[in-house]
């Protein structure tokens, strides 16, 4: 098979490994940036591969409204489309049906609603968002799925109840390929008797892979840990776990320690263009008035293009002045730290002193010491 997952090594339930894929392996875990529209925003592929990015996810909404899954099939795919060559990973549109599109009725069918760019009347279904997305060429796809809110149990239970039934049509739509994984999303908000019933379910249709949706969009920090705590073990061992839309650095390490592989979020290129950068310290404020004579680089313990060249104060002023480059510069930079951060994640399970390692993480990037 071209595409398998292989477990390198496990410290608790954390694990390092290597998922195959046709457009090259990837070490897990590992942080996807987001390519929304077929573009990491304002980052070409050249450097993201510079950096080392492994992976990138892309949007089947989005791309499916513009320019049309069709056409980027007809030019050969997202990979050629976009001038990237490693893994892909699209999401279901799910989630962006949902947020972003003017509902007209959902159904047990699917979903009928307006473009949030024309007005224009869409209908997705399981099948169809497959379709998509086998357009589109990625190496991951997901099922279609029903994001509830997490922290109410009737919207959750009816979730729960469609997420299954979606997955179970997804599966049908879309057998076992070699070239293409499709994976399954749990679904169950906070709720652990939901989580297992949807866990419990889309392991009886025996998926390449499996994510966990539906955190991250309202719950504690702390629920969403209580809830990867339960939800975790009721994956399989040898299946990847993807942990969706989470890229908090801090995030990252509790949902690592917990045995998620697989991440991706918007943050470290919307907060790049908020005039923000991530370092070992927390968050800073690039707009802050003491770097504005700051000669030190952004994160001095940083070898990104960004470190490398240019000072705080450079970069406040880019910020300051809206400049474009500003904002190219900070995504380089967080994209680069959150590489890095996976990069020794993983070290840190293969030598066995992962606890060490997020101990002192944590405790500096949330000034707790």
């Amino acid at each position: 098979m071209t595409f398998y997952f292989e477990i390198v090594k496990t410290q608790g339930n954390a694990r390092a490994g290597v998922l195959h894929t046709p457009h090259g392996d990837i070490p897990t875990p590992v942080f996807a940036p987001v390519g929304t529209q077929a573009t990491v925003k304002a980052v070409p592929p050249r450097d993201l591969s510079e950096i080392g990015v492994p992976l990138i996810l892309a949007n089947t909404y989005h791309l499916h409204l513009r320019p049309g899954d069709e056409l980027v099939r007809d030019l050969g795919g997202l990979h050629s489309f976009m001038g990237w060559h490693g893994p892909i990973l699209t999401d279901s549109g799910g989630f962006q049906v949902f947020s972003l599109a003017e509902i007209n009725r959902i159904d047990d069918q699917g979903v009928t609603f307006r473009s949030h760019l024309d007005g224009s009347k869409r209908r997705l279904t399981p099948e169809r968002s497959v379709e998509i997305q086998q357009n589109l060429g990625a190496d991951i796809i997901m099922c279609f799925d029903e994001c509830a809110v997490p922290t109410d149990r009737a919207a959750v239970e009816r979730a729960v109840r469609r997420t299954s039934a979606w997955a179970a049509r997804c599966r049908e739509a879309h057998p076992d390929d070699a070239r293409q994984a499709l994976f399954g999303i749990v679904q169950g908000g906070i709720f652990e008797d939901q989580r297992a019933e949807s866990a419990a379910f889309l392991r009886s249709l025996d998926f390449p892979g499996y994510a966990i949706g539906g955190l991250a969009v309202g719950e504690t920090k702390n629920e969403m840990y209580r809830t990867l705590d339960v939800t975790t073990p009721m994956l399989p061992q040898d299946k990847p776990r993807y942990l969706m839309g989470v890229g908090d650095p801090d995030d990252l390490v509790q949902a690592v320690v917990r045995g998620v592989d697989i991440f991706d979020c918007v943050a470290p290129t919307r907060l790049a263009r908020h005039g923000s950068a991530l370092t070992q310290s927390g968050r800073l404020n690039m707009r802050n008035l003491p770097f504005a004579t700051d000669s030190a680089p952004v994160d001095p313990g940083c070898a990104c293009y960004c470190c490398r060249h240019f000072s705080r104060a450079y970069v406040r002023h880019l910020v300051k002045a809206g400049e474009i480059l500003g904002a190219y510069l900070l995504s380089v930079h967080n994209i680069h730290f959150l590489v890095e951060h996976m990069r020794a994640l993983r070290c840190a399970i293969l030598e066995d002193r992962l606890p060490e390692y997020a101990e002192t993480f944590l405790r500096l990037y949330l000034r707790t010491a």
